[in-house]
């Protein structure tokens, strides 16, 4: 596995000739004009390399602005409604949105104020261009979460899965991390060692890890997404935050049984462990722990909402449209709408996590089920 030019260059000019895996996974995805998804617009599904909930149709999107119009009435109809996305990749996902609320309430939709969290300036063009007539001045763009204040919905799909993260092995009692070093009897070639941890903070995500640990077993440590959370956290913002992704609670995630962890390699819709192959050509995605990420919520004011599989969570959201009067599920809705909540197809494998922040989170919290939220999440002394 010959690993690419500017890989080899970075390794060469490291204080060790290595560099943790955590570094390797971020320029492989994020580097500018290197990275999976620092070159222009990735197609998704099926001619792409793999699917999501935006590329079955445009029914997510609806769904999320009925679940929207819904918060939008507990707030008691504000004449503002803020709506923040952050991985929006060509925005097709907020296009959705924006046109379900259109078709939803005209009211609601003439009220939501849309921001899109977005670094890279060719995947905001794209966004740009795909919302189109639908912008008028009610969409803006930010590099960041300082610049965002007001009270509504935050929704981020298969976000957190793609964030760089550190991955540890199982060694004694303690951790070890896995780094990446060019090996020395075959030029180019790319290899695993294991070594320290790489910095204070994965130490202290490290030691928050609980469970019966097999010798060797492999985890991944999201210290992206703490970080990500508490910038989310430090911004103006008060309402509702919708996480959806690949991923469990931690005691499920972490079992001794899922030796080799969850890191995997997406390319032409196959999956498989070789992460070290074909870097800056192929997504790596690793699932999130929704446990770590709840705990860091209610360390930092939010209150746990929800915490289910899509499919469940749709259906919910979906029942209260389709007992409206008159309503008529077509053939492209039914078909969007199994492919989104079957347990063999999305319904299962992608969770929803739900957080609340401000005086709206008792609210919603009075008209769901929380406590069972934390249950599954093992977070039950929180209640």
């Amino acid at each position: 596995m010959i690993g690419p030019e500017w890989l080899l260059e970075r390794l060469r000019l490291s204080p060790d000739g290595r560099l943790p895996w955590v570094e390797v996974m971020d320029q492989a995805l994020y580097a500018p004009g290197v990275g999976y998804y620092r070159r222009g617009v990735r197609r998704i599904g099926r001619s792409g390399d793999f699917y999501t909930s935006v590329s079955v149709g445009g029914l997510y999107g609806e769904l999320l602005a009925v679940f929207s119009k819904g918060i939008w009435v507990e707030m008691e109809c504000p004449t503002e409604f803020l709506v923040v996305e952050q991985g929006a990749h060509d925005g097709q996902l907020m296009r959705d949105f924006l046109e379900g609320a259109r078709r939803e309430d005209a009211e609601f939709f003439e009220v939501l104020r849309v921001v899109l969290v977005e670094p890279d300036g060719e995947l905001r063009r794209a966004q740009q261009e795909n919302i189109g007539d639908l912008a008028g001045d009610r969409v803006r763009w930010v590099e960041d979460w300082s610049e965002i204040r007001g009270q509504g919905l935050i929704f981020c799909n298969e976000l957190l899965d793609a964030f760089a993260v550190h991955w540890l092995k199982r060694v004694g009692k303690g951790w070890r991390e896995l780094w990446v070093e060019e090996e020395e009897k075959f030029g180019g070639g790319l290899v695993f060692v294991e070594g320290e941890l790489s910095t204070q903070a994965l130490a202290m995500e490290a030691a928050l890890l609980e469970g019966d640990f097999a010798e060797g077993q492999l985890i991944e440590v999201n210290v992206a997404m703490v970080q990500w959370l508490r910038e989310v956290s430090g911004s103006g913002f008060e309402g509702v935050m919708l996480v959806a992704d690949y991923g469990l609670p931690e005691r499920e995630l972490l079992a001794a049984e899922r030796m080799e962890g969850t890191l995997r390699r997406y390319m032409g819709h196959r999956s498989d462990g070789r992460v070290l192959e074909d870097l800056g050509e192929c997504d790596l995605t690793s699932h999130v722990n929704f446990t770590r990420l709840a705990s860091e919520g209610l360390a930092l004011g939010w209150r746990v909402v929800e915490f289910v599989e899509q499919g469940r969570f749709l259906t919910r959201v979906a029942s209260a449209k389709m007992g409206e009067p008159g309503f008529v599920a077509s053939a492209s809705w039914v078909r969007q709408f199994q492919m989104l909540t079957h347990p063999h197809h999305l319904g299962q494998s992608f969770h929803v996590l739900a957080l609340a922040k401000g005086a709206l989170g008792a609210e919603v919290c009075a008209s769901l089920d929380s406590d069972a939220a934390l249950r599954r999440l093992g977070l039950g002394d929180q209640m």
